[in-house]
């Protein structure tokens, strides 16, 4: 990556020094709307002063910040040479005093990769929009600071836009002044708490922007009134539904308020969704920012709107973990991020309408959290990270999502009412300041009475998940006369880093049920349940004893635990016949995670759970589960299926398909999940003709509205099958010629099954360097169709000759992206062999490299291993 890297004993070396008490920042945005130059970056100027003491006067130190340029540098009144100074991405400062002021006066660069200041200009319209962006470091490309999270401070904003623009920052709006000369106004903001750099903000343009309120009673007689704000693009007011994202804001701010004992600390709540953007969302303090995919063009299911919910008080959990209280240094991420996590599912559930959020959080977000536990690269929720860029890559399903699981196995261990006094008393103790895992323990410790360092050891400190399968011994007339319960360590990937090396046979809170099938109806439906603690090899469980023969034994039931599921040969007989049948959605969508699970560890050839989806996906009554099934069949078919299968496997997709495409309720969600299933399955010419009539009008479903976005999703698969050329895709730009529409036109151009059309593409995308993050990821979505195996086949050995160039001189958000998406998989053995052969000649690579290469390596390997047990068949 271009400039230096930030390593955590330079942090903590930085911090043993240095005392921050205030920032002031100017930002000059008026250029952004100014044409392009002609070369080098478009810039704007950037100001600060930074206030800090420093413990051992005479020392020095250094600022970050990556610039084009520095115009000056005044340390204690004193100028210093700015090009001696500033390497590019460090100011060194030396002998500092004991009370220090530094003014930095440098001109910063727009982004277009979404780190830092991201500039957009709106194809629809012309107009242009600025946001930020900078978890875990990229406050530093838009003003001078320390960038590290334990250095927290109070700021000051001061901006300078074009006086028609709404502008934002983390403090309310203080003042604004129209400029004399007529060329825009300046903002100033109020002075923020303390807070580290990567959660400050600023977001500028002519946005839409919608106000609302919310105000609490509290405990000591005064009223908290928080001014509420949503924001998106102006093209995108027609569909923004800012009354419903309200209704969620509202109901989480009651929720935390009610659980959390500490008042919103942070003034105002603003929400923007906003383009181009790489995350799902950052928590802001007083500006969160979201992805504008979640203001919803066209029809879409309501799972959609469970995870945008989700995500609104996942963002909203920050404000206190992660914002108030923040991690010391980027080994504890899963401070704020497990909670999150955690915080978003147990919230949604409890105060909103999206009553199942803990059904798609145990199919689809520990679904996550099972592939990165099994990867080379898996790390203990608490990490050891080194460096930036170690912290740029564990924002992962670890961290995320199997932090979130462990912590609901806490609040089992502990109970709910004990885990929230331990919240209650963590911000208490350490409002404004920064913390570590020890701080958090010590606070449950407390209020729950049990020793938290064991049950710390085997769940945040060893990696890897268990796997837990049911054994069952039965009397003559079919009881059970005993069920233990096995488990067994985590498996090793090969190549697998010293971080997942983990063995632990951890200590699991499970609950255990047993279903059989109504003689009447045949529902699947429980009969007997426990919950019990599995500790060691061997667990019996004594409780269920004596209970008639099941049909089914579901270990894990409820979800309680982070595991692996097997199940015994009567069970997985039952649901390879009676999966639809079974009752409670929660345990039906563990069975699918868990026939998923066998098919993944190549123990279940992927025809036979194609063959499930086929027979019970349509009875699958939850959106969101069903939608998860759908992503996993096209895993299975597009990766794990024998090559030898892959044709009649997708005819047979395709045509179960379509019958549940017009099978469906007429403009039902499940219908229009089909829909989508279909155009990504469609592969004979009958298939492709429907969706060319679906564009036209020339055939129609009952029900389903063929919108814009479902258009793209037609055109896409008729693009890479070669029946929507150029023309057809830039008449359908004319009639969506929006940023979303871009980006779609973009991705099909890509996916045409052309030599001279990849060509272009790997061009775009590894040697030039003028495509926007979004377009990027677009061009390398459509150049790596699947499919097109011998199309992409002449770049599989030029990728492992360009990457380490390319991790070098490009962002990281950049290079993460080329890295995962052009990574040969397609090209099969040969790719895994030139995998290997890289890996042994560039052991000096840049770790973060290396681990993102090894990453891609462990899929491929996992899916020939797939295919060699469909090839096989059932056994």
């Amino acid at each position: 990556m271009p400039g230096e890297n930030l390593t955590r004993d330079e942090a903590r070396e930085r911090a043993r020094l240095l005392t921050v008490h205030g920032y002031q920042v100017s930002l000059d945005l008026r250029s952004a709307t100014e044409p392009a130059p002609a070369s080098g970056p478009r810039t704007f100027r950037s100001t600060t002063t930074i206030r800090f003491s420093c413990a051992e006067p005479g020392a020095s130190s250094f600022a970050d910040l990556v610039a084009p340029h520095v115009h000056s540098v005044t340390l204690n009144g004193e100028s210093l040479n700015a090009d001696r100074a500033f390497d590019g991405s460090r100011l060194l400062l030396p002998g500092l005093a004991a009370d220090n002021e530094l003014v930095v006066d440098a001109r910063c660069a727009y982004s277009r990769t979404g780190e830092g200041l991201h500039h957009f200009t709106d194809p629809e319209d012309g107009e242009t929009y600025l946001y930020t962006q900078y978890e875990p470091a990229d406050a530093r490309r838009v003003f001078a600071n320390f960038e590290q999270p334990d250095l927290k401070a109070p700021f000051d904003f001061r901006v300078t836009a074009p006086a028609h623009w709404t502008v934002l920052s983390n403090g309310a709006e203080s003042g604004r002044e129209q400029l004399a000369d007529g060329s825009g106004a300046t903002w100033t903001f109020a002075t923020t708490q303390p807070i580290s750099t990567y959660i400050t903000a600023v977001l500028a343009g002519p946005y839409h922007h919608e106000r609302d309120h919310w105000s609490r009673r509290l405990p000591d007689g005064s009223t908290l009134e928080i001014p509420l704000g949503a924001l998106c693009r102006k093209g995108l007011a027609r569909h923004f539904d800012a009354a419903e994202i309200f209704d969620t804001t509202k109901r989480g701010l009651d929720f935390f308020h009610d659980h959390f004992g500490f008042p919103y600390p942070f003034g105002k709540y603003d929400q923007a969704f906003v383009p181009e953007y790489n995350l799902g969302a950052m928590e802001n303090p007083g500006c969160v920012t979201f992805t504008e995919e979640y203001v919803f063009r066209g029809r879409t299911t309501d799972a959609a709107y469970q995870a945008r919910a989700n995500t609104l008080l996942h963002e909203m959990a920050h404000m206190w973990f992660g914002d108030l209280v923040t991690m010391e240094w980027w080994d504890d991420l899963w401070l704020k991020e497990s909670f999150a996590d955690f915080m978003g599912a147990f919230s949604l559930v409890e105060a909103t309408r999206f009553s199942s959020g803990w059904i798609t959080f145990a199919n689809r977000r520990k679904a996550w959290a099972y592939r990165a536990d099994q990867m080379p690269s898996t790390h203990p929720v608490t990490a050891d990270i080194r460096d930036l860029q170690d912290a740029k890559l564990n924002f992962d399903g670890i961290t995320y999502a199997k932090g979130a699981s462990v912590l609901k196995q806490l609040v089992a261990y502990v109970g709910r009412d004990a885990f929230l006094e331990g919240a209650r008393r963590y911000f208490q103790r350490h409002a404004y300041g920064n913390t570590t895992l020890q701080d958090l323990l010590s606070v449950l410790e407390e209020v729950s009475g049990r020793d938290m360092a064991g049950w710390a050891k085997s769940w945040l400190q060893s990696a890897g998940v268990n796997t837990l399968t049911p054994q069952a011994v039965y009397d003559g007339d079919g009881r059970l006369t005993e069920l233990a319960v096995v488990q067994e360590p985590p498996a090793v990937a090969e190549h697998a880093l010293p971080s997942a090396r983990g063995e632990e046979l951890r200590p699991h809170r499970v609950g255990i049920g047993l279903y059989r099938r109504d003689p009447v109806s045949g529902t699947l439906r429980r009969y007997a349940a426990t919950e019990t603690d599995v500790a060691g090899v061997r667990t019996v469980v004594p409780e269920l004893a004596g209970a008639e023969g099941p049909d089914l034994i579901l270990v894990n039931d409820e979800d309680l635990t982070f595991c692996k599921v097997r199940f015994d040969e009567r069970s997985l007989a039952t649901l390879r016949d009676h999966l639809g049948d079974l009752e409670d959605p929660l345990a039906r969508a563990l069975c699918w995670s868990a026939l998923w699970s066998l098919t993944r560890d190549a123990l279940m050839p992927p025809g036979d759970f194609l063959t499930l989806v086929r027979r019970f996906g349509g009875m699958e009554t939850e959106i969101g589960v069903l939608q998860m099934v759908h992503a996993w069949a096209l895993s299975a078919l597009e990766h794990y299926t024998a090559p030898e299968h892959h044709d009649a496997s997708a005819a047979e997709l395709a045509r179960a398909t379509l019958t549940e495409l017009r099978r469906a309720e007429p403009g039902s969600d499940h219908q229009l999940a089909w829909a989508r299933l279909f155009a990504r399955v469609a592969v004979g010419a009958a298939d492709l003709q429907l969706l060319e009539q679906l564009l036209d009008g020339a055939a129609d479903i009952p029900g389903l509205d063929v919108d814009q976005e479902l258009r793209w999703s037609f055109l896409l698969p008729l693009a890479g099958h070669g029946r929507a050329g150029a023309a057809r895709l830039d008449a359908e730009l004319a009639r969506d010629d929006t940023a979303s529409g871009v980006r779609h036109h973009t991705r099909a151009l890509a996916a045409r099954p052309d030599a001279a059309v990849k060509a272009r593409a790997w061009e775009s995308v590894v040697d030039g360097d003028t495509l926007s993050n979004a377009l990027l990821e677009a061009t390398i979505d459509g150049f790596a169709r699947p499919g097109q195996a011998a199309l992409q086949e002449p770049y599989a050995q030029r990728y492992f000759e360009v990457i380490d160039g390319l991790w070098r001189e490009r962002s990281i958000e950049t290079g993460m992206s080329v890295v995962r998406g052009l990574f040969p998989h397609a090209q099969g053995r040969p790719s895994l062999e030139a995998a290997d052969r890289w890996l042994a000649a560039h052991t000096e690579a840049a770790p973060a490299l290396r681990r993102l290469v090894l990453e891609a390596r462990d899929d491929l390997s996992r899916a020939l291993r797939c295919q060699e047990r469909d090839a096989a068949g059932t056994v």
